[in-house]
């Protein structure tokens, strides 16, 4: 895909219905389109989950954000209100006739203390130089790499694109500061693009510092299944863990220390949508990539 090929923007919000800064974004945008209008690019604002936006909740059936794997698009058994919202946001976002978008902003929110995290769709480099922009534009913004294997989420369904996700905020609030900042790096990414179409580079930096997923990290459990401890208070996102920091301490004040030789940066810490996925937090691998 060459450059000049980025013209149709999707800015989807409420993939999960309880993440409202994404909710409130779209329909702000929905309601006063000339706030994402660039002369250069055709933008789509979507709400992805109305039911669950309606109830606020997270999903109805099952993560909405799970349900975007080819082999699930494509098996007329999976019937669930989400894996047929799946179907239909791919429709919208690639119809059959027509051409489909060439760039997701996918808008999230975490309860961790996650601060601007920018995670690009995959590792292409024009993701990487955009979020490298990004990062020089809020210094304080992370950039996060998920699983190259997993193509089950909504940012999967175009090369080019990004996840925003600004935390912590608790799930079913609006927080003003969050839905500010958010809104910020929004027209940021619009811009980019926008000045790249048109032939003016808007430059980064010539490397970028990412933080690469590497597993899941389950609370401790007593042997009935039930969480036995709780994460350290130690323990920060995006900080390094060493061996033998402290990781988990007991409802009865035992210490569980990290026991792997190699440095990790835990993400997602406490992350309070992740407790029904097993998940206390997932560790990182930093590292630098030069672009």
């Amino acid at each position: 895909m060459t450059l000049e090929s980025i013209r149709k923007v999707a800015i989807v919000g409420g993939t999960h219905g309880n993440e409202l800064t994404g909710v409130a974004l779209v329909k702000k945008f929905e309601r006063f389109p000339e706030l994402i209008r660039r002369e250069s690019l055709e933008v789509l604002a979507l709400l992805a989950n109305p039911r669950a936006i309606a109830e606020n909740r997270r999903y109805i059936d099952r993560d909405l954000n799970r349900c975007f794997a080819v082999h699930e698009l494509s098996d007329p058994g999976l019937t669930g209100y989400e894996e047929k919202r799946a179907k239909e946001i791919k429709a919208i976002l690639h119809p059959t006739h027509g051409s489909g978008v060439d760039f997701i902003i996918d808008l999230h929110s975490t309860t961790a203390s996650m601060g601007m995290t920018i995670i690009p769709s995959n590792e292409d480099a024009f993701n990487l130089q955009l979020a490298a922009y990004l990062q020089q534009q809020d210094p304080s913004a992370q950039i996060c790499l998920g699983d190259r294997q997993d193509s089950s989420r909504l940012r999967s369904l175009s090369r080019l694109g990004c996840t925003v996700e600004v935390g912590p905020v608790a799930q079913g609030v609006l927080d003003a500061r969050i839905v500010e900042r958010t809104e910020v790096i929004v027209h940021k990414i619009l811009d980019y693009l926008d000045a790249r179409n048109r032939g003016r580079s808007l430059a980064g930096s010539s490397s970028v510092t990412v933080y690469q997923t590497l597993k899941a990290i389950d609370f401790p459990r007593d042997p009935s299944g039930e969480i036995d401890a709780m994460v350290h208070e130690r323990l920060k996102d995006y900080e390094p863990l060493n061996f033998g920091d402290p990781l988990f301490i007991s409802f009865s004040g035992e210490t569980f220390f990290y026991r792997e030789q190699a440095t990790v940066h835990p993400v997602f810490v406490n992350e309070a949508a992740y407790r029904e996925k097993r998940i206390a937090m997932i560790f990182s691998e930093r590292k630098k990539i030069v672009l």
